[in-house]
């Protein structure tokens, strides 16, 4: 692994680890003193994480590869909601495909497994599709 495509794994963790955490403390603060029900919560916190994700990679990560508009925000904003579906189609799966259906295995399953591949996909789709210089992608991974 080269030093450039390090630096850019650990930019892309350290700002999915920030989204993250904006994420879940939005959540957490719109479900308790706000008073909101779930889905509008939840909701809210989805595109408040992804903006935070969406600047810090802009403005970090891939700073040198950042296009203008809101074309790559929209890009970016679908790239994020095909990894909560990946999440959800994991859920799924083991819950009512599988029949794993216990609080645990909900939790490896959307959280663990799912988690993990929806990473993988957003790293990739954020590198190919969001921020690529006009002639052609970023990074030494894709040429």
């Amino acid at each position: 692994m080269t030093r450039t495509s390090r630096r850019e794994l650990v930019g892309f963790a350290s700002v999915g680890l920030l989204a993250y955490a904006a994420d879940l403390g939005l959540f957490t603060w719109l479900r308790g003193p706000a008073g909101l029900d779930p889905l509008s919560a939840k909701g809210l916190s989805f595109v408040a994480g992804c903006t935070v994700a969406y600047l810090g990679n802009a403005l970090g990560t891939y700073r040198d590869a950042r296009p203008p508009g809101w074309r790559p925000y929209a890009v970016f904003f679908a790239v994020n909601v095909a990894g909560a579906l990946v999440q959800l189609l994991c859920l799924a799966v083991s819950h009512y495909g599988l029949g794993l259906t216990s609080q645990r295995a909900d939790t490896v399953s959307g959280a663990g497994i799912g988690m993990a591949l929806a990473t993988v996909l957003r790293f990739w789709g954020t590198r190919t599709w969001v921020f690529r210089a006009e002639q052609g992608r970023v990074g030494p991974w894709t040429g």
